[in-house]
């Protein structure tokens, strides 16, 4: 990856709904070798897909929980099936391999504290060789970028 396709990144994580010939012109490329720098990433996976931004609040989801859980045992078996049912769970936004006390650490939206609470009784209890769980309800997002460093 070189500058170039770095600065066609960056421009598109400002905005992706640009046009290749705003892009072309961002870049600093004429269109048809930009287009094709696009494809490459894209086949090359650097690009993955493309989405909106959405206010999470207004589409009805204002509750952010940051859950951390430990596992009982680190056995492939028990390590598989948890990530395996939390990939499939679509009110975790988030699931990432963590070191220090907890295992794991998980970004899920919820419509209410009540709807949380079901959450993790019916998903998060149903999930074999939890040893903890530790969670954190966020009071109000200070930060969030879209855009890499430089």
């Amino acid at each position: 990856m070189d500058t170039k396709d770095q600065q066609i990144i960056r421009a598109l994580q400002q905005n992706a709904r640009m046009t290749n010939q705003e892009l072309a012109a961002a870049v600093n490329l004429s269109p048809s070798p930009c287009l094709r720098r696009v494809r490459l990433l894209e086949k090359a996976g650097a690009i993955r897909g493309y989405a909106a931004i959405v206010d999470q609040k207004i589409v009805g989801y204002p509750l952010t929980v940051f859950m951390r859980i430990r596992l009982q045992q680190h056995s492939a078996d028990i390590v598989m099936a948890f990530e395996d049912r939390i990939a499939r769970l679509d009110e975790v936004m988030e699931c990432y391999l963590i070191t220090g006390e907890a295992d794991y650490s998980l970004r899920i939206l919820a419509r209410s504290l009540e709807d949380y609470e079901r959450f993790v009784r019916d998903e998060i209890h149903a999930i074999p060789g939890i040893a903890s769980m530790d969670t954190s309800f966020a009071y109000s997002m200070i930060k969030q970028r879209f855009v890499f460093p430089d």
